[in-house]
C-alpha cells in the first residue's frame, strides 16, 4: 500500500510517499480502508519533533490521527464492528495515523459514520467535533440560558462549537474574522477581531469563555474579566496555561482532547439527524500532504482540510 512516512524529525521536507507492507491487525484491532484524513495542526508538531515528550511516536511515522473509511479486516476478539461496514475515529496520537491506504485502529475508539455526507468528508469530524463537545459539555458544562464566548469560532473546532452551543440553548457571541463569518452564522452576536475590541463588544458577563484561538497570554488573560463569578474559561491553545481569578471563583482549564466513540457516535447522529454541519474547505490528495501541513502552519487553510489516498 502507499503511505506518508516521515523516518526523521524535520520541515515538511522529510514526508515520502513510499510504499509500505500492509498492516494485519491484532487482537483488538481493525484494519480500515482510508477514505481521508483530515489535517490537524498537532500532525505537523509531531513530525517537526516538538512533541516527543508528551507523543512519543517509533520512527519511521504515519501522521493522520482523523480516519473515515471501511473495515477491511479484523482481529480476534472484536465484536463491535464488521467487515464492510463504514466507521469514524480519533485514531491514538502515538501510533501509526490514516494518511495511507489503509490503517489500524483499536476497534473500541470507532463509531459509525454518519450516512448523509460523503465518507471521505466524515473525516473532518472526529478530532475536532470532540474538541468542542468536551470543552462545551466535559469541562465548562454548558447548560441551556447560559452566555458563551467562543474565541477563535471561526476555526474548524469554532464551527462545531457555535452549532452545538446553539443547540444546548446558550446563547452564544462569536469572535471571529470576516473571511469565516459564514462558518458562524448561528450564533447569536459575531465579533470582527479584526475592528473590533472584544471587550469592548461584550456588555454583559458570559458564563464561559471557550478559546480556540493562539492569542498572546495578555489577551487570554482580558478573557477572564468577561466571565461573571464563579464561570469557567476552557482553553485549546495548550502552550498558554489558563488563567483564572481565584477571588471571583472563575476557573481556568486546559483540554486535552481524548477519544470517545460514544461522544463521537452522538455527533455522527446529529449530523443524520440536520442539527449538525460539517464543513469540509478544501480536498487534498495524499502526496500533497507536505504541502497541506507547510499551509496550515501558515495559516492559509480555511476551515478544515480532508486528505483523500
Amino acid at each position: 500500500m502507499k503511505a506518508m512516512r516521515f523516518h526523521e524529525y524535520g520541515g515538511s521536507d522529510v514526508l515520502r510517499h513510499e510504499d509500505v507492507e500492509l498492516p494485519v491487525p491484532g487482537a483488538g484491532q481493525v484494519r480500515i480502508r482510508v477514505a481521508a484524513t483530515s489535517f490537524n495542526g498537532v500532525d505537523a508538531n509531531i513530525r517537526g519533533g516538538f512533541m516527543q515528550g508528551p507523543i512519543p511516536v517509533e520512527l519511521p511515522h504515519t501522521p493522520g490521527i482523523d480516519v473515515s473509511g471501511t473495515v477491511d479486516a479484523l482481529g480476534d476478539g472484536v465484536d463491535n464492528v464488521a467487515v464492510g461496514e463504514q466507521v469514524i475515529g480519533f485514531l491514538p496520537m502515538d501510533k501509526d495515523g490514516a494518511a495511507a491506504e489503509y490503517v489500524l485502529a483499536p476497534a473500541e475508539i470507532l463509531a459509525a459514520a454518519p450516512s448523509s455526507v460523503p465518507l471521505a468528508d466524515a473525516a473532518a469530524l472526529p478530532t475536532v467535533g470532540l474538541t468542542a463537545y468536551q470543552a462545551l459539555f466535559d469541562h465548562a458544562q454548558l447548560v441551556a440560558g447560559q452566555r458563551v464566548l467562543i474565541n477563535g469560532a471561526g476555526g474548524a473546532v469554532g464551527s462545531y462549537a457555535v452549532q452545538l452551543a446553539k443547540a444546548a440553548g446558550a446563547t452564544v457571541i462569536a469572535v471571529a474574522g470576516p473571511r469565516s463569518a459564514e462558518r458562524v452564522e448561528e450564533a447569536d452576536q459575531i465579533v470582527d477581531h479584526s475592528t473590533t475590541d472584544v471587550a469592548t463588544a461584550v456588555t454583559e458577563p458570559v458564563d464561559v469563555v471557550l478559546n480556540l484561538a493562539p492569542i498572546e497570554p495578555g489577551q487570554l488573560a482580558a478573557l477572564v474579566g468577561l466571565i461573571r463569578d464563579g464561570g469557567v474559561l476552557v482553553n485549546t491553545t495548550v502552550w498558554m496555561p489558563a488563567p483564572s481569578d481565584e477571588q471571583r471563583g472563575v476557573r481556568g482549564i486546559d483540554l486535552f482532547v481524548r477519544s470517545d466513540a460514544a461522544q463521537l457516535a452522538e455527533l455522527a447522529e446529529r449530523i443524520d439527524a440536520g442539527s449538525l454541519r460539517i464543513d469540509v474547505a478544501d480536498r487534498r490528495r495524499l502526496q500533497d500532504l507536505a504541502a497541506v501541513q507547510d499551509e496550515g502552519a501558515a495559516g492559509r487553510l480555511p476551515g478544515k482540510t480532508i486528505v483523500v489516498p
